[in-house]
C-alpha cells in the first residue's frame, strides 16, 4: 500500500510502498478515505527537537483520520465491516490507577498513533478496536479527517462552565478558531480571540462570525473590552497559542477569580509569575487531548446540533500531492489541510 513515511531522521516526509497491516484479534483494519494534516505531523515534518526525541524512523505519520472497516479481529464485536469510522489516536495500556478508574486520557503509558506507532497517512491503518469511533450518518467524512483537533477545542472550550460568560482564547491556529465557535455553542456571551497573524484571524472570522478577532500588535485588549462593555474582565481563557506573552496577557485581563483551560505546549518553559496567579485567584487547568470517550460524544452531538466548523477546510488534495500540503501548513496561511487516500 501507499503510505506517508519519516524514511530518515532529517527534515521531510517520502511516500512510499509499505506492507499493508495484519490485524490481531482485538484489531480494526481501516480503508482509510481521508486524513488531515496536523500541527504535529509539521513538527515531524521539520524534524526539530521535539520530534527526535519522540519519533522513530523509519515509520507511517498521521492520526487525523476518517474510513470505513475493512476487516475486523476475531474478538471484535462492537465494530462491524463497512462501518464509517474515525478514531482515538492515543493507545492506552492496562497498568496504570487512571486507566483501571476509566480516565483514559490520563494514562501515562500511552502512546501515539503516527507518532510512536505507524499512522494513518496511508491506504490502511491498523488500530484497537477500542479506539474506533462509528461515525453518525450525517457526519461528513471530511469533517470525520479532523475530529481529532476539534476534540481537542472541545475538551478545552468544555473544561469550565462557558453560559453567559466572556471568553479570551489566545491563538487563532485551527484549534483556536474551532474553539471559538465552540464557545458560542456552548453559550458564552462575547468570545475575543488574539494573534498576531492576520491570516489566521481573516480564517477566523470566516469559521466564528461572532467572534471578535484582536492582532495585539496593532489594537489594545483593554479598549475592545471597553466597546464591550466589559468593566472587570474575561471570566475564562483558552489558552491555545503556547507563547508566553499572550498567557501573560491572558492572566492580566482576566477577572479575579477567573479559570484558564490551557492546551497549548511551550515550545520552552515559562517564566511564570506564580504571584500574579495565586494573589488574582486564577484556576489553572491543563488539557491533553481529548477526554475518551466522552469528548466524542459531546463533539459529535454539538456537530449534529448545527456546529458548523467546515470552512477551517482551506486545501484539499489527493493524498498524491502531500507536499503541496505541507507547504500550506509550515507557511503559517492555511486551515486544515484534507488528503483524500482515495486517490493515492
Amino acid at each position: 500500500m501507499k503510505a506517508l513515511v519519516k524514511a530518515e531522521a532529517k527534515e521531510g516526509l517520502w511516500m512510499q510502498d509499505v506492507a499493508k497491516p495484519e490485524i490481531g484479534p482485538d484489531e480494526v483494519l481501516i480503508r482509510v478515505h481521508m486524513t488531515a494534516i496536523c500541527g504535529t505531523d509539521v513538527h515531524i515534518y521539520n524534524w526539530d527537537d521535539w520530534a527526535q526525541k519522540n519519533v522513530p524512523t523509519p515509520m507511517v505519520v498521521g492520526h487525523e483520520f476518517g474510513g470505513t472497516v475493512e476487516e475486523i479481529g476475531s474478538d471484535v464485536a462492537r465494530v462491524k465491516p463497512g462501518m464509517r469510522v474515525s478514531g482515538e489516536g492515543h493507545v492506552v495500556g492496562e497498568r496504570s490507577r487512571a486507566v483501571r478508574a476509566g480516565r483514559f486520557h490520563l494514562d501515562p503509558d500511552t502512546k501515539g498513533i503516527g507518532v510512536n506507532m505507524p499512522g494513518a497517512f496511508a491506504e490502511y491503518l491498523k488500530i484497537p478496536a477500542f479506539n474506533v469511533v462509528p461515525l453518525p450518518d450525517d457526519v461528513p467524512m471530511e469533517q470525520a479527517a479532523f475530529l481529532d483537533p476539534l476534540g481537542n477545542a472541545v475538551h478545552t472550550a468544555t473544561a469550565f462552565d462557558l453560559v453567559g460568560e466572556d471568553v479570551l482564547i489566545t491563538g487563532a491556529g485551527p484549534i483556536g478558531i474551532m474553539a471559538a465557535a465552540v464557545a458560542r455553542h456552548c453559550g458564552a456571551r462575547h468570545v475575543v480571540v488574539t494573534d498576531i497573524n492576520p491570516d489566521r484571524l481573516k480564517l477566523l472570522v470566516q469559521v466564528a462570525p461572532h467572534a471578535i478577532p484582536v492582532n495585539t500588535l496593532k489594537e489594545d485588549l483593554r479598549e475592545i473590552m471597553g466597546h464591550l462593555k466589559m468593566t472587570e474582565g474575561f471570566d475564562v481563557g483558552l489558552e491555545m497559542s503556547g507563547a508566553e506573552p499572550a498567557f501573560n496577557q491572558m492572566v492580566e485581563h482576566l477577572v479575579m477569580g477567573g479559570k484558564i483551560a490551557m492546551l497549548g505546549l511551550p515550545a520552552k518553559p515559562f517564566n511564570l509569575d506564580m504571584g500574579a496567579l495565586i494573589m488574582r485567584g486564577i484556576t489553572f487547568k491543563g488539557i491533553y487531548g481529548r477526554e475518551m470517550f466522552e469528548t466524542w460524544h459531546k463533539m459529535l452531538a454539538m456537530l449534529q446540533a448545527g456546529l458548523d466548523v467546515s470552512k477551517l477546510v482551506t486545501h484539499r488534495l489527493p493524498a498524491k500531492e502531500f507536499q503541496t500540503g505541507f507547504d500550506a501548513m509550515r507557511s503559517g496561511k492555511a486551515g486544515k489541510v484534507i488528503l483524500d487516500w482515495r486517490e493515492a
